[in-house]
């Protein structure tokens, strides 16, 4: 593969699709739990539960998806054609899942939950795996991996401030003031089915730009790893470096997603009804406090991405990543500790020193797997870069699941009623998943992260081994 620089129009063209794909994943982390439990009507254990099984159907098909991605053979290359035919199936399980079905039977909800993120998730593993794959296809260059990253997660952070923005807005639009309870949630249960279809629509839309923007290295026949399923998955977990990183992965995502879940719940019920907070001239009310925090802390890591990519070329990858698990740990235990009395003020400022931890977590973790795949791919003489991506979001995804689960779990446990006045052991369960749960997790993989072996020197020397 050729070393040449890739031009910011070939990069835009890549990066873009993660605007929609991180604008889902904001959606789903942050109010996927909240519109389970307080729009659709059902316990936090329930839609705890059903998040879980969503998820780890997702997680079962991303290593299929990484499989059939990587023994395609098209004009369109190996990744691209899956853009283009799953992008409107995307906008359509969006959209199905945002429109809640009225459904009373706590059983029958559930069911209906499951399946349809089931759905969700079967439509974003057929575009993200294919997606991700493309990184190795487009360059072998060690820092320009990291460029092109850089831009991949530029798009990203844009995307997670609209699916962070969006929600509470568009939602609101179709809540009449003065309205019953019962008026009060259809009005919001119309907005979170516009929601869907906005947002869907733009998942679509960034979907087909990268078909667009985007072309693989040509491939023949050939190329096709002729490993099977399973033996193509066991060389995979036979990478250490790999091993190593995904398992980091996967707790960075679970402590993310524990904090990402809670938010809501936490501004909502921790702080007073009196704590208001004047922002630009705006008086908001506790509830109203979700979306400035989310901006605030994903307007300070779209600053801060490029400075990570910066540093990551003095101090390297592995060095960086870890510096983005002790901000954000410790921020979750200066809410823990002391948030509840400081009030909202101190709350958003926490959450701009958070994003700072947020920004240097995008692009280390994403620039250093092409690495370890080359490793493989150089002492395997076989590349499988579906297989990598696939059993990537398989563990990650896994992480995500019992994240939720337990957030559903822990919640439904300290007695948590949606839209009521939460008893002691439920503000007790939101501050344990808000601060301690996820710095734990986040320490853990600090320092399982230490053990990863590829610096730019080893990469470099591996590399002048041999091409393939």
């Amino acid at each position: 593969m050729t070393r040449k620089k890739l031009s910011v129009k070939q990069k835009l063209g890549f990066g873009i699709f993660d605007l929609g794909g991180n604008m889902l994943f904001t959606v789903m982390g942050f109010w996927c739990l909240n519109y389970l439990t307080d729009t659709v009507g059902l316990s936090a254990a329930f839609a705890g539960t059903a998040v879980m099984i969503g998820k780890l159907w997702d997680a079962v098909t991303d290593p299929v998806m990484g499989y059939i991605s990587d023994r395609t053979h098209s004009r369109w290359g190996r990744r691209r054609p899956y853009l283009l035919f799953g992008a409107a199936p995307m906008l359509l399980s969006m959209w199905f899942f945002f429109t809640s079905p009225g459904i009373v039977n706590p059983l029958l909800l559930t069911v209906w939950a499951s399946l349809t993120l089931m759905l969700v998730n079967t439509a974003s593993t057929v575009i993200n795996i294919p997606y991700s794959s493309l990184t190795p296809e487009l360059t072998d260059d060690y820092h320009e991996r990291t460029s092109l990253n850089g831009y991949r997660f530029g798009c990203a952070v844009f995307g997670t401030i609209i699916g962070a923005a969006a929600v509470q807005p568009i939602v609101g639009l179709f809540k009449p003031a003065g309205a019953s309870r019962l008026e009060f949630l259809s009005a919001q249960r119309t907005g979170y089915s516009v929601l869907g279809f906005i947002l869907g629509s733009l998942m679509m839309i960034t979907t087909l730009l990268t078909f667009l923007g985007t072309k693989e290295k040509a491939h023949s026949k050939e190329d096709i790893p002729r490993e099977k399923f399973f033996a193509t998955y066991r060389a995979v977990f036979m990478n250490r470096p790999y091993l190593v990183l995904l398992l980091t992965y996967a707790l960075h995502l679970c402590g993310i997603t524990l904090l990402q879940g809670i938010l809501v719940y936490y501004t909502k019920y921790i702080f007073k009804p009196e704590e208001t907070i004047n922002l630009f001239g705006a008086v908001l009310a506790r509830e109203q406090i979700t979306t400035p925090a989310m901006l605030l802390l994903l307007l300070t890591a779209m600053i801060f991405i490029p400075v990570s990519v910066l540093v990551s070329k003095y101090i390297g990858k592995k060095r960086t990543y870890q510096i983005c698990f002790v901000i954000i740990a410790s921020a979750c235990l200066l809410i823990f500790a002391v948030g509840h009395f400081m009030g909202p003020a101190f709350f958003l400022a926490v959450m701009i020193y958070a994003g700072i931890g947020v920004g240097f977590s995008y692009v280390a973790p994403f620039a250093m797997v092409p690495d370890a795949i080359e490793y493989d791919a150089v002492k395997s003489g076989e590349r499988k870069e579906g297989a990598y991506y696939g059993i990537w979001t398989f563990i990650a995804k896994v992480g995500q699941s019992l994240a939720v689960f337990i957030s559903g779990f822990i919640l439904d446990l300290g007695g948590y009623i949606a839209d009521a006045v939460q008893s002691s052991g439920a503000i007790r369960a939101i501050r344990i998943i808000v601060g301690p749960l996820p710095a734990l997790i986040l320490t853990g993989a600090l320092i399982l992260i230490a053990f990863y072996p590829l610096d730019e020197k080893t990469y470099r020397e591996l590399m002048a081994k041999g091409k393939v």
